[in-house]
């Protein structure tokens, strides 16, 4: 089944009244109108995303590949026990781990937004991104070709402050003087998010960013190879 408006409308009442009695009141609603279609949506897009990753976990249920929707609260100040907004994300490995990119769609109140990438990429994940763009690596020239020919995602990622790679083109500065780096597209299209033919519009979508995913992908296999036989690491092992 697709999102419907239900789905909005559970969310937004279940951040608003922030209250466990009424989301265990309501938990058939969030079974049916929020959990349902977003596994649906999982198993819809698991063809496509096996053929981008045979790696991915694309088991859809929530903490696999479907988010929660009670935060967690021990780190924050804000003690709202109710997020309004649900997401799906594909990735290796665990699905809160940051050692490896992944590729989500993400719902709420006012419309929906998906893409790929890295929610905190690490520093030494950026330099060895950087190192494989500025040494004109394959597989980095086939990523930010992917990304230039299309126009349905924007790259994210806060900006240095001032330029550190002033004499690379623009194109590769674009992503070379950013501390972190994704890619997202944002949609309002309430009717398209309502409709059967969601899936079939992030797969014609995602499969246009696949030569991004798999440049992320090799840069954080070589960055985590080479922090797993650093020196520093070595010395720590051979003292145990």
């Amino acid at each position: 089944m697709p999102f419907t408006q239900q789905t909005i409308n559970f969310l937004v009442e279940n951040r608003l009244n922030d209250s466990r009695e009424w989301f265990r009141a309501h938990h058939a609603e969030y079974q049916q109108h929020v959990i349902t279609p977003l596994a649906e949506l999982v198993r819809d897009l698991t063809p496509c995303m096996q053929a981008i990753d045979p790696e991915f976990v694309t088991e859809p249920r929530v903490d696999r590949t479907i988010s929660r929707i009670w935060r967690d609260t021990r780190y924050t100040k804000d003690p709202s026990l109710y997020r309004d907004n649900m997401w799906i994300i594909f990735k290796r490995s665990r699905m809160h781990g940051t050692e490896y990119p992944g590729i989500y769609f993400e719902i709420a109140p006012d419309g929906f937004n998906y893409g790929g990438g890295f929610y905190n990429a690490s520093a030494s994940f950026m330099e060895k991104l950087r190192e494989k763009i500025v040494s004109g690596d394959k597989l980095a020239g086939k990523a930010l070709k992917a990304f230039r020919v299309q126009d349905v995602f924007a790259l994210e990622g806060e900006r240095y402050k001032r330029a550190h790679y002033p004499g690379e083109s623009a194109g590769k500065r674009e992503w070379l003087e950013r501390k972190n780096v994704c890619l997202i597209a944002e949609s309002t299209d309430m009717e398209l998010l309502f409709s059967d033919g969601l899936a079939a519009k992030l797969e014609e979508d995602f499969r246009k960013i696949a030569p991004v995913y798999e440049l992320f992908l090799k840069a954080a296999q070589e960055d985590a190879a080479e922090q797993a036989w650093n020196p520093v690491t070595m010395d720590l092992l051979g003292r145990e």
